[in-house]
């Protein structure tokens, strides 16, 4: 099959699998162009059977499943036919509709079955079997459902992948896009997948300028984990900065204030090394700290009683070396 990227639209006609914690789901779908029902492989928050999709990716031959198509871009819409509005709402995707009452709305209503439900709750009585009860639930339901649509609207509006805004509407919820507008650059720290750079392209979309102390900020824990990927636990002041200048492209003054805001905050944290001042990651800080406090004990445990009580066994371990770009030898030095 061709592995070139292509856009795909169509009914869903049933929804074989979906897995509500990371989105992945398998569809049956009527599709515009294909004489019968086509598998789609792909990532939503929420999917039904009735919907309407629309996809892009491409074509795949799987071992064991045979064609489908695999989508790297999913989004879904409410039905606009009958047909598939019954379906919709018979799939139990809204809370108090099932098969039977589907089937009674879309008699009462026809198309404007959705209009009825969000504009004029109070008609839904109209329809014989919802009391007040159901009619409470289905109109809760209704407002779920459209809260989910306007967050994948939102982040697939601003460049955010299928995939990933699942992700992202899991950690989140309804809260997303309040969270997302306040501060982009959380998604960096919160989202399993997404580094500073996404978290940036995002931010940009959203009109957040390369000098907002936001993104100066976040670009300061982004400077370290670089070099950390380098073997670097750590880094000192005159080192730190101008990185985090070349990475962001700011000015040096405005990295010294958001690096004061950063250490009041605790997101990174600063020690005196070799009388040199040093900042590193809060959690990476700890972490070796507490590796480097259990060898020692450890390594206490194994001397005589006289080692045990040497000033060099209480001392604190060191937390870099006196590289320019500094490594742990908290361990090392803990067993010396």
């Amino acid at each position: 099959m061709t592995s070139s990227t292509e856009v795909l639209a169509g009914l869903v006609d049933r929804v074989t699998f979906h897995n509500s914690d990371n989105g992945f789901c398998v569809l049956r779908v009527k599709a515009r162009g294909q004489r019968d029902l086509i598998t789609l492989v792909g990532h939503a928050a929420m999917i039904s059977a009735g919907e309407f999709v629309r996809a892009s990716g491409s074509w795949i031959n799987d071992r064991t499943h045979g064609v489908q198509f695999k989508a790297s871009f999913l989004k879904a819409a409410a039905p606009t036919t009958v047909e598939g509005i019954e379906k919709y709402l018979g799939s139990g995707m809204i809370r108090g509709i099932g098969p039977v009452y589907a089937k009674k709305l879309v008699r009462a209503f026809g198309e404007t079955v959705f209009d009825v439900i969000e504009q004029e709750p109070g008609r839904l009585r109209e329809v014989t079997g919802i009391g007040p009860k159901r009619a409470e639930r289905i109109i809760a339901g209704w407002a779920e459902q459209k809260v989910i649509r306007e967050i994948m609207l939102f982040l697939h509006s601003n460049g955010v992948g299928t995939s990933r805004a699942v992700r992202i509407y899991k950690t989140y919820g309804t809260d997303a896009i309040r969270l997302i507008s306040e501060n982009p650059y959380r998604l960096a720290r919160d989202i399993r997948g997404i580094g500073f750079r996404t978290a940036d392209q995002i931010a940009a979309k959203l009109g957040v300028e390369k000098t907002a102390l936001i993104r100066v900020r976040a670009g300061i824990s982004y400077a370290l984990a670089e070099a950390m990927d380098d073997g670097h636990c750590g880094l000192p002041t005159e080192e730190l900065v101008p990185l985090t200048q070349k990475l962001l492209e700011v000015p040096a003054d405005l990295i010294a204030t958001a690096l004061d805001l950063e250490l009041q905050d605790g997101t990174v944290i600063a020690d005196d090394l070799d009388g040199r001042r040093c900042v590193f990651l809060a959690g990476l800080y700890r972490a070796e700290r507490e590796i480097a406090e259990k060898l020692q004990a450890l390594a206490a445990g194994k001397r005589s009683g006289r080692a045990k009580s040497s000033p060099h066994a209480r001392a604190r371990p060191p937390l870099a070396s006196s590289q320019s770009a500094f490594t742990y030898p908290s361990q090392w030095q803990a067993l010396h």
